[in-house]
């Protein structure tokens, strides 16, 4: 869209708050300026390699002669990208700093490339905003609680990866939610964000103008996962719409925030809606995650484990070492993906 003079990729724009979903975003639509790694080949010469380069979609990143990413504490002009990350082909990120970490050292025994007394540097401990580590192709990224926080995050993974001139990657979101009518310790797949409408897509203001975006995620990845998780059966797994909302408290019908301006009849009623509408979870960052990932052009996927029904309760009172496992059971789902991707399930 060209509106006076303002392109924001990938977006309808509208006065008013009536939804208009985005039109698949063309790849590679940086102006003038060639994706890397990219020749100079027809396109039906390499159309593979080029739908799997990262794509950006901003003419201002080529005029700056070094980019730096504030809240990673790495820059262009200090870091070599292209040597410390052009290997990677799976970025896993979750909320918890301690988490990830924790999924680093799975993977690392996983994958055949460490131990449990294997130390992996902090490659972000010049900053106190996120967490990143680095095992092979795998990289493990923590991003916070809520969209704005994995969205500042997602931005600079995403020109990270970029300048990294990384290609066919997939990103994996590992995290926590609450369930719909499902069992607590349930792992979802999901299938599509919706927002807390129902709405499939995400909302953003972008100077003073209201921008949608589609938030479906890739196909045939859930079902690849899906199927990880058949061979794996340990635990049970579906596949759904999960629900991303602004808040953890009023914005998912809790009754057990600071303020509740409702009943327990209308909480029920609405979470019964959403169930009826697909939703078999609910959590904070789906839906940013998957409208960025498709705009870049990566593969994405989200896998949560449920920790309560939030038809029977609000309160998350589970003992502490079954919370533990159930927060495991992503990583292990996830970790049998990426082992088979290498020929080592």
């Amino acid at each position: 869209i060209d509106l006076c003079g303002l392109h924001i990729p990938g977006a309808v724009i509208t006065k008013t708050r009536q939804p208009v979903l985005a039109s698949p975003v063309k790849k590679g639509s940086v102006a003038n300026k060639m994706a890397p790694g990219q020749t100079n080949k027809t396109a039906d010469e390499q159309p593979s390699r080029k739908d799997s380069l990262i794509h950006i979609s901003n003419p201002h990143l080529e005029h700056m002669q070094e980019d730096i990413l504030y809240h990673f504490n790495l820059g262009t002009g200090t870091h070599d990208f292209p040597s410390m990350f052009g290997d990677v082909k799976f970025v896993c990120v979750g909320g918890s700093p301690s988490r990830m970490e924790m999924f680093t050292k799975y993977i690392a025994r996983e994958l055949g490339l460490g131990d449990a007394t294997s130390d992996f540097p902090n490659i972000c401990a010049g900053t106190d905003r996120y967490c990143m580590y680095k095992v092979g192709p795998v990289l493990s990224v923590s991003h916070g609680m809520g969209i704005p926080s994995i969205a500042i995050m997602l931005h600079e993974l995403i020109k990270l990866l970029y300048h990294a001139k990384c290609s066919d990657v997939i990103v994996l979101r590992i995290g926590t939610s609450g369930g719909i009518g499902i069992e607590p310790g349930s792992v979802v797949i999901t299938s599509q964000s919706v927002d807390a409408s129902f709405r499939p897509q995400f909302e953003q203001t972008v100077l003073g103008k209201t921008v949608v975006r589609s938030t479906d995620m890739d196909e045939e990845l859930a079902k690849e996962l899906l199927q990880c998780a058949k061979e794996l059966n340990e635990f049970n797994t579906e596949i759904g719409k999960t629900m991303c909302t602004l808040d953890f408290y009023e914005g998912q019908a809790r009754l057990d925030g600071a303020f509740c301006s409702y009943t327990e009849e209308e909480k029920l009623n609405y979470l019964k809606a959403a169930c009826k509408a697909g939703v078999k979870n609910i959590e904070m960052e789906s839906s940013v995650f998957a409208a960025m990932c498709k705009l870049s052009g990566l593969k994405a996927g989200v896998v949560c484990v449920t920790l309560l029904n939030r038809l029977q309760g609000d309160q998350i009172s589970s003992p502490h070492e079954l919370l533990v496992e159930y927060q495991q059971r992503p990583q292990k789902l996830v970790g049998h993906f990426i082992k088979k991707r290498f020929g080592k399930a």
